[in-house]
Order: C-alpha cells, then structure tokens, then sequence
C-alpha cells in the first residue's frame, strides 16, 4: 500500500514505538517476515504480543495497538472500524463533579433527545468501582455507551461511545451528535 492510501493513525504510532522500542518500519518487517496480512485478527495479536517487551505494563493493548494500526497500514481495516466491519466513534469531556451525578444528568437528559431519529432501547445503568454507565441501543445502528469514571478528587471523564455503526459515512456526523450531547452537560455539577 502507498503511502497516499496508508489510513493508519499517524498518533497511535509514536506512543507505539516508545511503549515497545519498536520502530514502526521494524513493526512493519515483523508483519511481513509472519505474512500477517494473510492472518486473522487474533493471529496477527499474537504476532505483535511475542514481539512486546517483558516489563511493558498491559502488554496485550500494546498488541492490539500495533494489530490495528498495521490492519489500518495495509486495508484491512480503516480507523474507527471494528473487526466486525462496523465502525465506532467517541467523544468526551471533563466536568467537576462525582460520576453518578453525571450519569443522572445523561439520563434524564437523553429522555428528550433526539437520536438523529433513530429509535432507541430501554436503557440499562450499571456501576463499577471505576465507572458507572448507561447503557442502549439504537435499532440497525448499534450500541450506546455513556461511561463516567473519576478523573482526581474533583473531576469526572464522561465519555460517550457508540459501536455499530454501520458505515463509514455515519461517523461524522454521529461524532458531532455526540460533542453537541457533551455540551449540554453543566461544567460543574
């Protein structure tokens, strides 16, 4: 592939190279030594995992970081897109104020929003000791994630996600729903 055509996140690629002391053009060779553009998704994980160094902290993301950004080298898979074909988008946005407050505010806010007119499920909320979410789905157009997790002793990450999509042509405008929804959010609750 060209480079005219190479749709890898040129970002991902720096943070890559410092976490495994990996050049991208070594990481590059390493894929073409395994002829990982013949390989599944896992298989090509496994490739970039046994090339992570010992002391790397989660080395399996970093496997999974270096597996997507070649899958994006070579086209097999273009940024934002899942393994499944579908795409995904996110966006967030930090307050002050405690996590389930946020999620409060989501939840009585998406009663009135509108989804772009798409239909939405009943949501589903659920906490963890990290983070507490809401949680939908939005019929033929994937799945809805708002997750709220603290960020220091005063302020909270919201994060919005949506996986699913069905097309790459949805993602922008899906990315621009979701900011204008992070702006309705009080900047301090």
């Amino acid at each position: 592939m060209t480079a005219a055509t190479n749709a890898t996140r040129g970002a991902n690629i720096p943070a890559l190279e410092r976490a495994s002391n990996v050049t991208w053009p070594e990481w590059l060779e390493l894929f073409a030594a395994a002829n990982a553009a013949s390989l599944s998704h896992g298989e090509i994980a496994t490739v970039a995992l046994a090339r992570m160094p010992a002391a790397l902290e989660n080395p399996e993301w970093w496997a999974q970081m270096a597996t997507i950004a070649f899958e994006q080298h070579v086209g097999i898979r273009r940024p934002g897109q899942s393994a499944d074909g579908t795409y995904r988008v996110s966006a967030s946005r930090t307050i002050v104020g405690d996590r389930d407050a946020a999620i409060e505010f989501w939840a009585k806010a998406a009663l009135s929003t509108n989804f772009l007119g798409a239909e939405r499920s009943e949501p589903r909320r659920s906490r963890t000791d990290k983070r507490t979410f809401w949680r939908s789905n939005l019929t033929g157009l994937g799945k809805l994630e708002v997750a709220a997790a603290v960020k220091d002793e005063t302020k909270t990450i919201v994060t919005m996600s949506h996986e699913g999509l069905p097309a790459e042509s949805d993602v922008e405008s899906w990315r621009a729903f979701w900011k204008e929804q992070l702006a309705r959010f009080p900047s301090a609750f």
